[in-house]
């Protein structure tokens, strides 16, 4: 335990209405609910005991291993890490589609549904940790411009992108009204005090980053201050703290891997923290990140060594449109033609020859089925965004 017992929620009931007549005849006579406030957390000491303060060093040092890395490969890694952590945070809210989808979506090329809102969580996570590092603050305008980038297109709730709730939200039970919900976050009004709140906390520099990356996600998901998207930009408030306090300059933790193999667990933590269980929550998230970086160095090995790989491979001409792409292709997972002539400034038609001759050497696959505007992805690459998750996944099952 914490030398400092951490408060928990307190309740207050406040009137309710539905806007419409909608669900059951009880969801319909609903009158007053039960609303959960949190505690302000601005300005509270956070000491953890012996045992955890060395689990979230423990942390921090896989971090900064990754992070600090002396070979000339981070560009390609951080943007594996950034696209892991956002395709797993996604499907924690089980938004999910296959890789040759996310590639397409990436490539901007209309994919599914779920495949656009991957990327957008992409674009809504790099945006965040890239302005907490630019700035050294975490602020309200970088949360509602990543919130927008995520639900701009958002079908249901576009509408609400980049806008702080103005009205009550529930998580899990009826539809209609907050009847069995799982949490009830605090009145709307209530929500932008609560924010600033936060925010005073995130920027504070007297507190362990890990602990405080996880208690400020914690907090957040208490709040709840949007219509939707909550859990995807509060995950990435973990990764803005973490660099914002200098743990990372250009990588990525994906520590929504980790919860995304023991969903349940993490969903069940988030609740504790609400009766005041901090500890706990802190140790899992501090377990996760050090599991999460540890498995993101084996894929830093991996990066490293397949520029060599790819030309044993294919046995380009030096010189070569070819040659040219295998030097920047763990930097450009997804490309097409166009793209990969920016690259190596070769005459269209030597960058289409030399797209199909790496696709037959099986150093790239076309992810779309046509002949105009073709999207290729770098096979190795794309499988290891999966292949970074589940390893994460395993080493967390197996107790890690």
């Amino acid at each position: 335990m914490t030398t400092d017992a951490w408060p928990a929620h307190t309740t207050r009931v406040v009137p309710w209405r539905q806007s419409g007549r909608h669900g059951t005849r009880a969801d319909r006579m609903l009158r007053e609910i039960t609303v959960s406030l949190p505690p302000l957390i601005a300005d509270l000491p956070y000491r953890p005991e012996p045992e955890l303060a060395g689990a979230l060093t423990a942390a921090a040092r896989e971090v900064i291993a990754v992070d600090a890395d002396p070979r000339g490969h981070l560009g390609a890694l951080g943007g594996l890490l950034l696209r892991t952590e956002s395709v797993s945070s996604s499907r924690i809210e089980q938004v999910d589609a296959t890789m040759d989808d996310y590639a397409r979506a990436v490539a901007g090329i209309r994919a599914n549904e779920s495949a656009s809102s991957m990327v957008a969580a992409t674009r809504a996570l790099g945006q965040m940790i890239e302005r907490a590092g630019g700035t050294g603050r975490i602020r309200l305008e970088d949360l509602l411009d990543a919130h927008r980038t995520l639900m701009a297109d958002d079908p249901v709730d576009a509408r609400y992108a980049g806008r702080i709730r103005d009205v009550q939200n529930w998580i899990s039970g009826s539809d209609h009204s907050p009847i069995g919900a799982v949490h009830v976050p605090p009145p709307a009004e209530s929500v932008p005090a609560y924010l600033e709140d936060l925010l005073a906390f995130s920027n504070r520099d007297d507190l362990d980053p890990v602990a405080q990356a996880a208690i400020a996600h914690a907090q957040f998901e208490s709040v709840h201050p949007f219509t939707d998207g909550n859990g995807r930009i509060g995950r990435a408030l973990i990764n803005a703290v973490l660099r914002r306090r200098g743990l990372t300059t250009r990588t990525v933790v994906p520590v929504a891997s980790a919860m995304l193999a023991e969903r349940d667990r993490y969903f069940a933590l988030v609740n504790g923290y609400r009766d005041g269980a901090v500890d706990a929550f802190v140790a899992d998230l501090a377990r996760g990140t050090r599991i999460a970086a540890a498995a993101s160095r084996e894929s830093a090995d991996r990066l490293a060594e397949l520029p060599a790989y790819w030309r044993e491979l294919s046995r380009p001409r030096a010189g070569s449109a070819a040659a040219k792409l295998l030097d920047v292709l763990a930097e450009h997972p997804i490309l097409g033609a166009e793209e990969a002539q920016e690259l190596t400034g070769a005459p269209l038609s030597s960058v289409y020859t030399a797209l199909d001759r790496l696709e037959a050497d099986g150093v790239i696959r076309q992810v779309t089925a046509r002949q105009r505007n073709r999207v290729w992805g770098v096979i190795d690459l794309l499988g290891e965004l999966d292949d970074l998750a589940a390893r994460i996944g395993a080493a967390v099952r197996a107790g890690g």
